[in-house]
């Protein structure tokens, strides 16, 4: 059970100077340094010194210009993650590597070498995240006119994490002998042929190489919505959750993703509940309140009035900014994230002008405090079961990063509720998690395909 090690943290990385789309512009951020590996190995080996579980980079397909101010004020570089997490690979040595995986706009084959790729060069420390892309502007990138629907999106998901690992199971462990003298590299009956054939892939098989050190990469995924929760309750092994201002809220979503899994015969402790955090750590909590209203301050309120558009899918661009918050909540009509869009609902039944919506979005995202009201919260959560520990999207990367692991963390210590020492070698062993066995192994049970009820997920 992942708890007799205490909670697990993770860091990660979306853009590349903190949390928000203006964090480049706060005190202490390297805005010309987002291309540099150095800067991320900076940012890797400082979680590494915390104990950190993994680093997480996050990613997007596109550059966000759907507005003129995406392209003015919004930071729109970023390393294409895989060949970022290879090179850290080499500069670190206990931490696990996880990047953002697109099932909509990438092909299981070659997710599937990359990440036994990865994981070979970190002897076990690769994951991935599932995610089935949101935004129309990737359609655009891969030739099509609008994203897939997303009930299509998530059966389409679901597929392809059976293929990937059908296909991480290509090779026996022990099929290699490696013998110079017979000349029999391998053994033959230590191969397996997929063969799949789906509503959306046909893959043969096998893979050209050897099964990962930990068999499968671990899975993590962040979908919210019913067609995400399902699909996290078949497959994921950790789950980004939203914030949750209200702890029954919190607990009632751990629970909801625990009973998914135990209902596709999985235990409990085989899902990780890891919310994201995104931590303002000041000396006082006036200090940490100062912060956020310079994280507000430098971000233009076209900036927010724009990512209020693009997350409603609908343009306000002409509307006053303090005009009554007039907007017909439609689900049917979003085709991008709808736990955001439900979260944003909820926020407009409270606030009443559009400035006062798009107020509460950027600041609810955040958690000001000193250290210590921080480690208090987070242990809170922790023990009260509405966490298995968190993901941290930092306010400012360097700088909240070396106040997490400098200040918050001998705190979690001192609660008893962290251990920053690894458990292991691989991500699996720091997570709790058992190494899979192989679908072509006798003793073992040939893993459920993945599924989404197509009704559910409309």
């Amino acid at each position: 059970m992942t708890r007799d090690g205490g909670l697990v943290l993770g860091g990660m990385v979306f853009y590349p100077g903190g949390e928000h789309v203006t964090s480049w512009r706060l005190p202490g951020s390297e805005p010309d340094a987002y291309l540099d590996v150095e800067y991320y190995v900076r940012f890797a080996q400082t979680l590494e010194r915390g104990g950190f579980a993994t680093l997480f980079i996050a990613d997007e397909l596109y550059v966000w210009d759907r507005f003129a101010s995406g392209i003015d004020h919004a930071v729109n570089i970023r390393t294409e993650p895989f060949t970022l997490l290879g090179a850290l690979s080499q500069r670190t040595e206990h931490i696990g590597l996880a990047a953002t995986v697109s099932t909509t706009y990438n092909e299981p084959y070659h997710v599937a070498r990359k990440l036994a790729s990865i994981d070979h060069l970190s002897e076990g420390r690769a994951a991935w995240n599932l995610v089935t892309s949101a935004s129309d502007e990737e359609a655009w990138n891969f030739g099509r006119d609008a994203n897939l629907d997303h009930a299509v999106r998530y059966r389409r998901g679901a597929e392809f994490v059976d293929v990937v690992q059908g296909l991480w199971d290509s090779w026996d462990d022990d099929a290699f002998l490696y013998d110079q003298e017979s000349g029999y590299f391998a053994k033959r009956d230590g191969l397996h042929v997929l063969d799949h054939e789906g509503e959306f892939f046909r893959v043969r098989g096998p893979l050209n190489i050897a099964r990962p050190p930990q068999a499968h990469p671990v899975l993590f995924q962040a979908g919210a919505s019913e067609a995400g929760r399902a699909l996290a309750g078949a497959k994921a092994e950790g789950v980004f959750t939203l914030w949750q201002d209200d702890l029954a809220d919190a607990q009632a979503l751990y629970a909801d993703y625990k009973r998914r899994a135990v209902e596709h015969g999985r235990d409990a402790s085989s899902m990780l509940i890891l919310p994201a955090v995104s931590p303002v750590i000041g000396d006082t909590e006036a200090d940490a309140l100062r912060q956020l209203d310079e994280i507000e301050e430098l971000t233009p309120d076209r900036v927010s009035l724009d990512l209020l558009s693009h997350y409603l899918q609908t343009d306000l661009s002409d509307r006053p900014l303090d005009a009554p918050f007039e907007h017909v909540f439609d689900e049917t009509a979003i085709n991008q994230s709808k736990s955001v869009y439900e979260s944003i609902r909820r926020i407009a039944a409270e606030a009443t002008t559009l400035r006062e919506v798009y107020r509460t979005i950027l600041r609810r995202r955040f958690l000001p405090g000193t250290p210590e009201q921080i480690a208090d919260w987070l242990t809170e959560r922790y023990a009260q079961d509405a966490a298995d520990g968190y993901m941290l999207a930092f306010s400012s990367i360097p700088v909240s990063v070396d106040r997490f692991v400098d200040q918050v963390v001998p705190e979690l210590e001192r609660r008893g509720v962290y251990d920053r020492a690894y458990r292991g070698d691989t991500l699996r062993e720091h997570l709790g998690l058992a190494r899979p066995a192989s679908r072509y192994d006798g003793s073992a049970a040939v893993p459920a395909p993945a599924t989404v009820d197509q009704e559910a997920s409309a």
